[in-house]
């Protein structure tokens, strides 16, 4: 797992990173692909707070924990993310294994243009053309995912009508859905 240990109101600590280095290992063998691990540990007055966030196959966790002891506060943070780790493997493998499965093929997208079957000098918009994976989740799921990326939409399949679904972000803050009309 890449991991990176950052200290705020804290002196540098090689032991410190070793031990929530030590301990984030024992994720390796929930997660299918390479995972990242940003590990924040903070001091202030009394309190030590540790921050941790694991992006991986797909999804990210956050722990937070403030106790009196750093060490203690890496092992509560940690103990939270297995158990979202574990929570969402199992969501994930549920509803890989219905008939949803059958659609989660990339989106090859419609009958574009490339810039090369463009005549010579003609002044036409190129057209960027991006391949993406949904996954089946509920609205609900894909409100929390748009919280944790920075893209203006997403594209999912909706678990329950097991059809494609966009959802994006408005102006004001809120959030529209786009699903195909019956």
């Amino acid at each position: 797992m890449q991991t990176s240990v950052t200290f705020i109101n804290l002196d540098s600590s090689e032991t410190l990173k070793a031990y929530a280095c030590e301990k984030l290992d024992r994720f390796d063998k929930y997660v299918d692909n390479p995972a990242k691990a940003n590990v924040v540990l903070t001091v202030e007055k009394f309190r030590h707070i540790a921050d941790i966030n694991i992006s991986a196959d797909g999804f990210v966790v956050n722990g937070h924990e403030e106790t009196p002891d750093m060490y203690s506060a890496i092992d509560m943070a940690l103990d939270k993310l297995e158990k979202q780790i574990i929570k969402n493997k199992k969501k994930f493998k549920k509803r890989r294994s219905t008939a949803a499965r059958s659609k989660m093929f990339p989106y090859e997208g419609a009958d574009v243009m490339s810039p090369v079957d463009l005549g010579p000098e003609e002044a036409r918009p190129v057209v960027r053309i991006k391949n993406i994976h949904y996954k089946p989740m509920d609205v609900d799921e894909a409100v929390l995912q748009m919280n944790l990326i920075k893209n203006n939409f997403l594209v999912f399949t909706n678990a329950q009508s097991e059809e494609v679904n966009v959802l994006y972000r408005l102006k004001d803050g809120n959030y529209g859905l786009i699903q195909p009309s019956s």
